[in-house]
């Protein structure tokens, strides 16, 4: 098997029928749907198996306790043997030809994989009335970094990575006690150092932000996991070659998060110690801007918690 597809879900059952009827219109159906249900109490588990019985490709159908969606995909990494891995949210749906466009840039790259250093392919995102989430990239089937496409090059909008899952096991998603939510860019961003894709315009994958999903409910979500924000800003802070825009709002982040890290419960050094920052500039960055930040964190304290 060259693809699985992997569906993180909580309490989707409605919604998780329209990426469902989307794999069934795939115009290449060899791969396999890995469903990581986090502990869902509707009845997202009866719709799978409903889907077992009419699907034309494999299923596989994983139950866990509710953890957040982190730990759904560290669950879910773990059990994939195929070649390449893709993380499609339960919300959202495919193109008809989204397998057949992976398959064909995985054939046409597969003898630079090693050469170029590469973990996988980025494709487009798109809104159900065809807008590209934040534009496309510059130039297409540009082989660089997650840093410098996304993040150096400003397009900070969700897009539809394809991994080598050789290389993405090797980065699991860290895991605090207590926390449900840490987000994936910590992730993709620390693959940035040894490790390049293609970035594709191609448009494979599309979305529609839900009341009640990660993107409306997210700050409420980052609040409750304070540990693993300041990581994700750390791993922000400790990459030399992030522009220092980023660096600036990463270090005021760390800050708000730390403030409720400390508001919350107290400091866990085990916990801590895996958010240190190490360069010099972030160190200086996270002391210039306590003030605005400790200011982000009361107005937010109020408002969220």
């Amino acid at each position: 098997m060259i693809l699985t597809i992997v569906t993180p879900t909580y309490n989707r059952a409605e919604k998780i029928k329209k990426l469902y009827m989307s794999l069934c219109a795939q115009t290449n159906k060899e791969f396999e749907w890995l469903i990581i249900d986090d502990g869902s109490t509707d009845e997202t588990g009866e719709v799978v198996r409903g889907f077992l019985e009419t699907a034309g490709f494999r299923i596989r159908y994983e139950y866990q306790e509710n953890g957040g969606k982190h730990r759904a995909l560290n669950k879910g990494i773990a059990l994939i043997d195929s070649e390449l891995t893709f993380i499609v949210d339960s919300d959202d749906w495919l193109t008809e030809n989204a397998v057949e466009t992976i398959f064909e840039f995985e054939a046409k790259y597969a003898e630079k994989k090693a050469t170029d250093k590469l973990c996988g392919f980025s494709f487009l995102r798109a809104y159900s009335n065809g807008e590209v989430n934040t534009g496309k990239y510059h130039l297409d089937e540009v082989v660089d970094t997650f840093r410098q496409q996304r993040i150096n090059n400003n397009l900070l909008g969700d897009k539809a990575e394809v991994y080598y899952t050789d290389v993405l096991k090797k980065y699991p998603f860290e895991e605090f006690d207590g926390e449900k939510f840490m987000p994936e860019d910590a992730v993709w961003l620390k693959m940035s150092g040894p490790y390049n894709m293609v970035h594709a315009n191609r448009v494979i994958y599309y979305c529609d932000y839900l009341e009640g999903g990660l993107t409306k409910s997210g700050k409420r979500m980052k609040i409750h996991s304070p540990y693993g924000m300041m990581y994700r800003s750390a791993v922000y802070l400790n990459d030399t070659e992030v522009n220092i825009k980023t660096k600036i709002k990463m270090a005021i982040l760390y800050d708000v998060y730390l403030c409720f890290a400390r508001n919350k419960r107290q400091r866990e050094d085990s916990d801590f110690n895996r958010c240190v920052v190490h360069t010099v500039i972030g160190n200086i960055l996270i002391w210039v801007v306590y003030l605005p930040a400790f200011i982000i964190y009361k107005v937010w304290q109020g408002r969220y918690e």
